[in-house]
């Protein structure tokens, strides 16, 4: 062997086998902005917010689960998409009307008149895009026509300029509004979410951009046929008047379960895009996107947001001042050229974070609250060693402890704020380094490397806080401290400072990647979250359909009740 190399081999061991003493060369000073692990976020930052619902983009899962949707983003829809429109005879609709993504979502509007009381076929349109289909894509559940909640803030500010209440379920005068408001900016179309994704046409003629690729004679479900309020016909048999005036799927009264057939399988194909990255036939331009969690364009949320859970942010609070910038800014994106901006795959980018940190995130969780046969100190040690795991690409070799000393009240962390720059800037580096890169920002992408450093400086900060905490406590498993030159700790506190400092980054984070079965489903059943227009349960005395949680429902029949718990 390489005498060079024994050597090398000879000093691992001793940094591995021995306790050195602190004399190694200080770490230079960060800037100043990364001089306090234990400054928290400011309690108005929103760039978690727009970090997390950007994440979400076109996912059903995290949309179901907060319906309230804040952005609207310019989008394509490619061509030789498919979309489907279900209505009682073969004719292209002459006004503006509603077509789904998947054909399950389009099967409840598939009717035909009933003969001699006979049941019929039902008539499916398969659409096909000629050409790039503009539309502007309403994040959220923006297709439930519910009065709490605000999933449709965000169009009827832009349409109407305000929120009326009594004007929840008036889809017919949305629909026509929106695509009159568009028609100047050349938009085809609205992408929407409820069950499933839709797309609001706003012409069906030779000029927008669809044509007919077939019009099927379906076997019908059922014969009756009643209208959902401003929507297409649909069966009478899936939806009836909820009390709370909501068209809710009603039983059928046949034999076979054909209503809970239908709105299954209506969950089921939304199901399919519950996860990223979501549903990959729309094409979303984040370069103008525009949010309403961005204070600069919106400060006058900042108030009604204060103090509220996330589930109860609302946009009726907007000042008319701030709604102006914002339809102004919105304009300025719709009118601007294709190619503006840098370039950057925001949308990779931020799954790059979430990939990097949700599972690690996820087991130090599931370590910190489990309790097994091993003591305290074994088990520290191995949250130790994890969270050197996460942080191994951002710790230099110098990096140490300053010593303690009898005149020192409390402990230096001064040398692990490098660690914690690296860390949360790594990601990003090259774009505030690069001026001319930074130069072709637009100002809707200022607002996502905002909210990027933003998370990602909280991320880094909890856990190079714990790391060195860690550390303080001898459990760092490559850099083992002189015993006398180490402040005693008591490891169960350690942990148990390490149990909250988890608890809150991932509640702060609020990534709904973490929301899920438990136990996971079996083969037979989904993972689903209560979602409109099924969520209301009439026998419950709460309104646990405001907060989704997850469960498992069944696959085939007896089909789960789809109401909230």
């Amino acid at each position: 062997m390489h005498p060079l190399m024994l050597l090398g081999l000879s000093a691992l061991q001793l940094l591995r086998g021995a306790q050195l003493p602190l004399r190694l060369p200080p770490v230079q000073n960060p800037d100043s902005q990364w001089q306090d692990l234990n400054a928290r976020p400011d309690a108005n930052w929103t760039g978690n917010l727009i970090f997390d619902t950007v994440n979400s983009f076109l996912q059903h899962w995290p949309n179901t689960r907060y319906r309230n949707g804040h952005n609207v983003v310019p989008a394509t829809v490619p061509v030789n998409t498919l979309l489907y429109h279900g209505r009682d005879d073969d004719k292209l609709p002459a006004v503006p009307e509603w077509t789904s993504t998947d054909p399950e979502h389009s099967w409840p509007f598939c009717s035909a008149p009933p003969t001699n009381e006979s049941i019929t076929g039902c008539w499916q349109l398969t659409l096909v895009t000629s050409r790039p289909l503009k539309v502007l894509y309403f994040d959220g559940s923006s297709a439930a026509n519910i009065q709490e909640g605000g999933p449709m803030d965000a169009q009827d500010l832009l349409i109407w300029g305000e929120v009326n209440p009594e004007r929840w379920v008036d889809e017919r005068d949305r629909i026509d509004d929106l695509c009159m408001w568009g028609k100047e900016f050349g938009i085809d179309g609205y992408l929407r979410m409820e069950m499933d994704f839709e797309i609001m046409l706003c012409d069906f003629s030779s000029n927008g951009g669809v044509e007919l690729l077939a019009a099927d004679y379906l076997a019908a479900w059922r014969a009756q046929i009643s209208s959902p309020p401003g929507r297409p016909k649909a069966p009478a048999a899936v939806y009836s008047q909820d009390p709370r005036g909501v068209e809710m799927i009603a039983p059928d009264p046949g034999g076979f379960p054909v209503a809970d057939l239908l709105r299954f399988e209506t969950v089921h194909a939304g199901s399919w895009h519950n996860r990223y990255p979501g549903d990959t036939r729309i094409v979303l331009d984040l370069s103008r996107l525009i949010s309403f969690y961005d204070t600069s364009l919106a400060p006058s949320l900042i108030p009604s947001r204060a103090g509220q859970q996330r589930w109860d942010h609302r946009l009726h609070n907007i000042s008319a001042s701030d709604l102006v910038a914002v339809k102004t800014r919105l304009e300025e994106a719709l009118t601007s050229k294709d190619n503006a901006g840098s370039g950057i795959d925001w949308q990779t980018l931020y799954h790059v974070i979430v990939d990097r940190y949700a599972d690690r995130l996820e087991l130090l969780q599931y370590l910190l609250n489990t309790t097994n046969s091993l003591n305290i100190h074994d088990r520290a040690r191995i949250m130790q060693t994890q969270l050197r795991i996460i942080l191994a690409p951002y710790i230099p070799f110098t990096a140490r402890p300053v010593p303690v000393n009898a005149s020192t009240t409390s402990s230096n962390d001064s040398w692990a704020n490098p660690v914690w720059q690296a860390c949360a800037t790594r990601h990003t580096a090259y774009i505030h380094g690069r001026s001319t890169l930074k130069s072709q920002l637009t100002a809707s992408e200022l607002v996502l490397l905002r909210a990027l450093d933003e998370t990602t400086r909280e991320i880094c900060r909890v856990l190079t806080r714990m790391w060195v905490h860690g550390v303080h406590a001898g459990l760092d498993p490559l850099i083992l401290l002189d015993p006398a030159s180490t402040p005693s700790a008591h490891i169960s506190s350690v942990v148990d400072a390490w149990r909250m400092e988890v608890r809150e980054l991932m509640n702060w984070l609020d990534w709904s990647v973490w929301v899920k079965c438990r136990p996971t489903c079996g083969p037979e059943e989904l993972c689903y979250l209560p979602t409109w227009p099924w969520f209301y349960n009439r026998d419950s005395p709460n309104d646990a359909w405001k907060r989704p949680q997850p469960r498992c429902i069944r696959r085939f029949g007896p089909y789960s009740p789809l109401q909230a718990a």
